[in-house]
């Protein structure tokens, strides 16, 4: 699962952690970077990294582009892991399952989406003859 490959890197995992406790306002983009510790120049990779993953979106506010972590993704991420949970014993990881469920239950799950913003329709280049 690419989550787990953008959650590898320190930055990256910092990010998602600082955006799940600001949810659903999220962040502007220098105010993660601050946030965490990262220069500004890498700031957009591990963004870009953690949005592919469908661990974060972001969405413009005029000049600014905010981000939102994604509790989706990251349930998603995190039921992965406890899918084959305990070799079959599912009721060793239920402390685990109910900790997940109550926190999911915090708003009802169709918050955790955020709506596609329109996009621009891409302009038409001449075809060389």
């Amino acid at each position: 699962m690419a989550g787990f490959a953008a959650l590898s890197q320190p930055s990256r995992l910092a990010t998602v952690k600082l955006l799940v406790k600001r949810w659903p306002e999220g962040l502007a983009a220098g105010a993660i970077a601050e946030a965490v510790g990262a220069p500004s120049s890498t700031m957009s990779t591990h963004l870009a990294i953690l949005a592919r993953a469908g661990l974060i979106s972001a969405r413009r506010e005029s000049r600014t582009i905010t981000y939102t972590a994604e509790l989706g993704g990251i349930t998603a991420l995190v039921g992965f892991l406890l899918e084959d949970c305990c070799a079959g014993r599912p009721e060793v990881c239920a402390p685990v399952s109910d900790a997940i469920a109550a926190t999911a239950s915090c708003c009802p799950a169709n918050e955790h989406a955020r709506p596609q913003t329109a996009r621009r329709p891409r302009r038409r280049t001449r075809a060389s003859t």
